[in-house]
């Protein structure tokens, strides 16, 4: 992938914004009160920008900037993939002259760190720029320290603004850091009584067209989709996110024990990040060797107690590959082996108001032996999504 810088070349015009700014910097220019609505609306540009490095920024966090001078935008960037220009650069490139003694609103604490590219923070020095406003202080300790760095040199520095709103974007990114493996997101389609295929197999469709867009949505946040053979070979499924204006491909990732997947399966055709079978040394070597010479990847991982594919061993093979955030969409038993192993750290539930009476459970596996066991998630407030509903719950502690 190439790293031209990502800048946006709109016409101006339509970025400008109103602002007031009462109070001087120390060099000359205004200092910018971080809490109101129009610094708001300038942080969610940024927020709306870095997201256009999703499927692309990983291992990366995505980061976007907006650069400010009297009260308009006057240069616009992102993080596009690992070596390419970081989010400040590419907007002092967007502005050009225009940078010096603007404010920039960037959604992560600029960098202080020499990697595949320069600090940030001796860009944003040496382009003149006088105030700093970031959503996110930077928790790696090889990169923090760059708002510090900032200070010393002169430039006026904020941090919090719509601080949320940028966490739920790197989520996956702050995870990693913590946990060292992926961030796991369980999603199911399913009847009220928690089916999510009839007994004669058939799924399409259990919810509406509004329900699937966000299951589309909620796809192209992640790095990659992850479902069990069983799906692969029943389904057929593409594990690409559909949306409006694009088609994004993750990486597509099947958990296959012995090495059983069909290679003409739709996850395997070469686009995007590609794909990738986890399994075990029960799949023989020239059945890898298939799989390799037709531009899939294999993981050979440890198995379970249970003789499957060992699941840290999986996420950390994922994490080797760069992967941030996996969503695990099925089926019954690799969901349920997700849960089982305390493995789920996000789950989208949608919910279609039908009864099947019969036919495959969402989570099929040994489950919980006490009722007393079944907590462990926080639960937000059901959402109506056209007839359906979608209920997101958050795991309370980490594993």
């Amino acid at each position: 992938m190439g790293c031209a810088l990502t800048c946006d070349r709109r016409p101006r015009q339509s970025a400008d914004l109103a602002l007031a700014a009462p109070k001087r910097r120390r060099d000359g220019g205004f200092f910018m009160a971080a809490n109101g609505p129009h610094q708001m609306g300038f942080m969610q540009e940024a927020i709306a920008l870095a997201r256009r490095g999703r499927q692309t920024a990983a291992p990366n966090p995505m980061v976007g900037c907006v650069l400010v001078r009297d009260g308009r935008i006057v240069g616009r960037g992102w993080h596009r993939s690992p070596g390419c220009a970081h989010a400040e650069v590419a907007a002092i490139a967007d502005a050009g002259a225009a940078a010096r003694g603007a404010t920039a609103y960037v959604t992560l604490e600029p960098c202080n760190h020499t990697g595949r590219t320069r600090p940030c923070v001796d860009a944003i020095i040496a382009a003149g720029i006088g105030e700093v406003v970031y959503a996110l202080p930077d928790p790696n300790p090889v990169a923090a320290g760059g708002a510090d760095r900032l200070r010393a040199a002169g430039v006026e520095t904020t941090s919090g603004l719509c601080k949320d709103e940028a966490r739920e974007l790197v989520r996956g990114w702050l995870h990693a850091l913590q946990r060292k493996r992926p961030l796991v997101i369980a999603k199911a389609a399913m009847s009220l009584d928690g089916r999510i295929a009839a007994p004669s197999g058939e799924s399409k469709w259990l919810t509406g067209p509004a329900a699937r867009r966000i299951g589309h949505e909620l796809r192209a946040d992640c790095d990659a989709i992850l479902v069990g053979v069983g799906t692969l070979t029943a389904d057929d499924p593409s594990l690409t996110a559909r949306l409006d204006d694009a088609t994004l491909a993750p990486l597509r990732v099947v958990l296959d024990t012995n090495g059983a997947s069909p290679i003409g399966a739709k996850a395997f055709e070469r686009s995007g990040r590609g794909a990738l079978i986890l399994t075990t040394e029960q799949c023989s070597q020239s059945q890898a060797r298939m799989f390799r010479d037709c531009g899939v990847d294999v993981a050979i991982c440890g198995r379970s107690a249970n003789g499957r594919v060992d699941l840290d061993d999986a996420l950390a093979a994922l994490a080797d590959r760069g992967v941030l955030s996996v969503m695990v969409e099925g089926g019954g038993k690799a969901l349920g082996a997700f849960l089982d192993e305390d493995l789920i750290d996000e789950i989208h539930l949608f919910y279609a108001p039908m009864l099947l009476g019969g036919g495959r459970a969402a989570f099929d596996g040994r489950g919980v032996a006490r009722i007393a066991d079944a907590g462990g998630f926080d639960f937000d407030a059901p959402r109506a999504v056209g007839p359906d509903f979608v209920v997101r719950g958050r795991r309370r502690r980490a594993r």
